[in-house]
């Protein structure tokens, strides 16, 4: 008998996760709430089609025992196109932080990414595929703040 794999499953480990449905989404897009990142962290690779952020993630895999975030790379395949609002590359102080990832179907496999920032950020990825990637890349280390992070009900 197989068994779905748990949090608890995670918590020493770097994550790699690789999403290539909207299910499959929904699992990266619930790890990645309330990362934050600088604006300067933002690549888009035209010729390769990959966009990428360099994230400070909440780890919430680890029960919120203690207050932990950790740098992943979250990279993104097959983007044909990007547009964004409310963001500022040019501004070095410029954090953004990500609420939320989703993904509207479209023809043929195709679709568009949202990601929404908090304030009035968001941006758009044109995708002829989807295909997302999550990859740890540091140690865990303790959350300046020491508290995970809150949403208003």
């Amino acid at each position: 008998m197989t068994q779905d794999a748990s949090f608890k499953d995670g918590a020493e480990r770097p994550l790699r996760l690789r999403a290539l449905d909207a299910d499959d989404l929904a699992v990266i897009a619930a790890i990645t709430q309330d990362a934050v990142f600088p604006a300067a962290e933002i690549r888009w690779d035209r010729k390769a089609r990959r966009f990428g952020l360099l994230i400070n993630r909440f780890r919430w895999e680890n029960g919120q025992q203690q207050a932990e975030r950790v740098q992943s790379v979250l990279a993104f395949e097959d983007v044909i196109a990007v547009q964004s609002q409310g963001i500022n590359k040019a501004d070095p102080d410029l954090i953004c932080s990500l609420l939320s990832i989703s993904f509207a179907p479209g023809a043929d496999g195709a679709g568009r990414i949202e990601l929404v920032l908090a304030g009035d950020g968001a941006i758009a990825l044109q995708v002829e595929a989807l295909e997302v990637l999550l990859r740890d890349v540091t140690r865990p280390y303790a959350a300046p703040s020491g508290k995970a992070p809150r949403h208003p009900d």
